[in-house]
């Protein structure tokens, strides 16, 4: 199919003026009310939390008993409860002090019997706040690159400044469209990580360092989303400040003389 009969299709035609139209408007009128907008949320108290002590959460794992724990041992060998190649290597276990060897006996903090462990609530509050303009940078990045995408004339010899214009502002759409896709994964990871930190815990309750990690983990998730909400927001003024610039060469990237020569 050619492209005179590819754009004499009415549909193609309305969607793709629907697609200039809402690109348009979105740089001239959205973008300048999404920067002040992500400006005033990063002033706002809940970015701006100076004691990080406060996003600390106790963790819904008791540490047992160990007086309890050894007894029980004792009180499992004493009984005959284990065959006697068993008892020995318990006995063993408790003199050596080798907690791998007694693993299995911490199954009540692996049930977990004080209930389930939540998340960070604040943190996960935080982290619906900042999805969204995550997800609305994608959807408008990825517009605007359908935008300056259809505005590249057909590929001629000379005169093509405009259209080098055009092809940086798209590789630089793109950019942003990568960096904010790659902000979604880092949130993933927090809770990747989270989780297998505190299954540790639950593995291990007397360890202090990692109950401690925990908070150490939740604050930087704080600092982090308050970067990517920097970043979200210096994106949008970074397209709006280089498409206003350069909107004449990206509307028209050709003179009228020149294209009459052709």
């Amino acid at each position: 199919m050619s492209r005179n009969s590819f754009m004499s299709n009415p549909q193609i035609e309305e969607y793709i003026t629907t697609v200039k139209q809402k690109s348009e408007a979105l740089v001239k009128s959205i973008f300048p009310s999404k920067i002040l907008e992500l400006n005033a949320l990063l002033d706002s108290n809940d970015f701006n939390i100076k004691d990080v002590k406060s996003l600390h959460q106790t963790l819904n794992i008791p540490v047992p008993d160990t007086l309890a724990v050894n007894r029980g041992l004792t009180n499992c060998v004493d009984h005959g409860a284990a065959s006697p190649g068993k008892k020995r290597k318990l006995h063993e276990a408790l003199n050596n002090g080798d907690s791998d060897s007694v693993a299995p006996l911490g199954t009540k903090v692996y049930a977990l019997t004080s209930g389930p462990v939540p998340c960070n609530g604040k943190i996960t509050a935080l982290i619906d706040i900042v999805k969204p303009h995550i997800r609305q940078l994608v959807e408008d990045a990825n517009l605007l690159k359908m935008w300056i995408t259809f505005l590249i004339p057909k590929i001629e010899d000379g005169n093509n400044f405009g259209v080098s214009i055009q092809e940086d502002t798209l590789g630089e759409i793109r950019t942003v469209e990568a960096e904010a896709a790659t902000f979604y994964e880092q949130i993933s990871r927090y809770f990747i990580t989270r989780g297998k930190i505190i299954s540790k815990v639950a593995k291990y309750p007397h360890v202090e360092d990692y109950r401690k990690l925990i908070s150490e983990l939740d604050e930087k998730e704080f600092l982090s989303l308050r970067i990517v909400l920097s970043e979200v927001r210096n994106h949008y003024a970074t397209l709006y400040d280089l498409i206003t610039k350069n909107m004449e060469k990206i509307i028209k990237p050709r003179s009228s003389n020149a294209e009459n020569l052709y």
